[in-house]
């Protein structure tokens, strides 16, 4: 009977010894398959789905810590499908049980979390939960994220051996998020370099500014993976920037909008002259003004075009989808000496187009003197020698026909004295274009309103409008915006300008109490009288939703 003992405790020990060996198979296998991706969502994926199936979890996450060291920045699960996601909500930032292993970075083990103190229990439509692991995941000094384990299956507690197995794999696990990191910032920063060889040699081969712009927010936001990219440029004489071209979704929405300095991501980047980040762009308080950010957007970078510490020529604006890894130091480095370097080349385009201006000043100048200098000093003498001939002439058709020779020459001359003028002066007298001066009056009004009002821009509207019409057109969008200040009690104002075939179209509509049927022609008749002395029209309507809607219109010119 004592050896039927022994070889039972022996059996039982070369049992536990088999588990033991591919228990460190499966550890050694999930180490060499963690090791082998170099792509980093692969890399996190593989490492929570290792972890779990070590220890035999029926539930694994992945929680990245965001820059500030406190909250999640991104939240990777293993057991539950894309509807049971869904049903519970958001995803955990790192408050409660999760967040006492981001602010005590050791392994937690608990054989009920419902009981910690940190546990604040669970939203609606998540699963019952009861045994715990976490254990922090360091790359090199800093701790990257945790890995979260819950319910071993079969009703065990997790031990000291699942504790120090998840141990041991969140070692390997740091230096494969660090060769994947390494190479992927690597992979970035040839992207990086080609996109500015790509910008410059756009810009000096000639490309129109708009083109370049685009180029810049394309790639900018192919390389970081964004959901949107805008450009925005400081409008002057006002207090906020000109959205001067947006790419990704819904981006006709934001094109031509005027986004204040106040309260808004791309404003502070301007004004401080630094890159600013969030997490969470589309509910952080810190810019309620921000209209740019809305719409279930995540993570998002407002960084300056310009001089690190200045107010910026311009900005450029990043935001991922929700749920998208934060913008972190690895990526922010490259992106703001990719933003210096659009901003030199921009700069050079600039110096170059002056130096043409020049150029082209000195030409017409050089053209001016030569017409008067050599032109019409010859055309006056061929008149006087003409003239003097005349007398000369018997035949009285000749002499006649000689008189008007004379008279087109000194019609010639007047002509050549107004193209020199012309030329001397035509550069002089160009002022700002009627998409600047709306932009403009638009941010004026900002102060009045008590709001930013929204606006979009549409069309040539700096070519194909008259400076007549143009000089109607601003001075209704006055009227229409003093009125919606003193009268509308509106807490959101939108204005539409539109250069359509043929027509030039001012739309603006407001939420605010409407206009009593009694005062409609009182007091925008004005507004009537000037559309209608271009052949245009105005009206007034109230939408179903509430508030007042004005469209004030005017033809342009055939061709336009």
């Amino acid at each position: 009977m004592r050896l039927d003992e022994l070889l039972d405790e022996l059996q039982v020990r070369i049992d536990a010894v088999r588990g033991t060996r591919d228990r460190v198979h499966s550890l050694l296998e999930a180490v060499v398959s963690v090791g082998r991706e170099l792509d980093l969502a692969q890399v996190l994926r593989r490492i929570v789905e290792a972890a779990a199936l070590l220890v035999d979890a029926d539930y694994g996450a992945l929680g990245v810590i965001g820059p500030d060291g406190r909250t999640l920045s991104q939240f990777l699960t293993v057991g539950l499908d894309e509807e049971a996601i869904s049903e519970i909500g958001p995803l955990p930032a790192g408050h409660g049980l999760l967040g006492e292993v981001i602010h005590h970075p050791e392994p937690l083990r608990l054989t009920d979390l419902g009981a910690h103190s940190s546990s604040y229990g669970f939203p609606p439509h998540h699963p019952p939960m009861r045994t715990f692991l976490g254990v922090p995941i360091r790359v090199r000094d800093e701790v990257f994220g945790n890995l979260y384990l819950t319910d071993k299956r079969g009703g065990f507690d997790f031990d000291t051996e699942d504790e120090t197995v998840i141990s041991t794999l969140s070692v390997a696990a740091g230096v494969a998020i660090d060769n994947a990191r390494l190479y992927e910032g690597s992979q970035r920063q040839q992207l990086w370099l080609k996109a500015n060889a790509e910008i410059t040699e756009s810009l000096l081969s000639g490309s129109p500014r708009p083109a370049v712009l685009e180029l810049i927010a394309l790639r900018a936001q192919e390389i970081t993976g964004a959901r949107i990219a805008d450009i925005s440029m400081p409008v002057p004489g006002a207090e906020g920037l000109f959205v001067e071209f947006a790419a990704g979704a819904d981006s006709k929405a934001r094109q031509g909008l005027v986004v204040p300095y106040a309260g808004t991501l791309s404003g502070t980047a301007h004004r401080t002259g630094q890159p600013v980040t969030v997490l969470h762009a589309s509910d952080d308080d810190r810019y309620p003004a921000d209209a740019q950010t809305q719409g279930g957007l995540g993570p998002a970078v407002a960084v300056p075009l310009g001089t690190a510490g200045r107010e910026s020529r311009g900005v450029l604006l990043l935001a991922r989808a929700a749920g998208e890894p934060a913008f972190g130091e690895n990526e922010l480095e490259p992106l703001v000496a990719f933003a210096g370097q659009a901003t030199i080349a921009l700069e050079l385009a600039e110096r170059r187009r002056d130096a043409e201006q020049i150029a082209l000043l000195e030409e017409r100048d050089r053209i001016a003197r030569d017409l008067h200098d050599l032109a019409i000093q010859r055309l006056f003498a061929t008149g006087m020698t003409l003239q003097s001939a005349a007398r000369l002439v018997e035949h009285e058709g000749a002499a006649e026909r000689v008189s008007r020779a004379v008279e087109d020459l000194d019609e010639t001359i007047k002509i050549i004295r107004s193209t020199i003028f012309g030329l001397r002066t035509k550069d002089r007298e160009s002022g700002p274009g009627l998409r600047a001066r709306a932009a403009r009056a638009v941010g004026e009004a900002a102060t009045t309103l008590g709001h930013p009002p929204r606006l979009s821009m549409e069309g040539l509207l700096d070519t194909d409008v008259p400076s007549e019409v143009a000089d109607h057109a601003m001075a209704a969008l006055g009227e229409l915006l003093s009125n919606a200040a003193r009268h509308a009690g509106a807490t959101r104002v939108a204005v539409a300008l539109k250069a359509e075939p043929g027509e030039i179209v001012l739309t603006v509509s407001d939420n605010g109490r409407g206009i009593p049927a009694q005062s409609r022609r009182s007091g925008l008749r004005n507004l009537q009288d000037r559309a209608q002395s271009l052949g245009g029209s105005f009206t007034v309507g109230s939408p179903d939703e509430g508030g007042s809607r004005f469209v004030w219109r005017a033809p342009l010119p055939t061709g336009s």
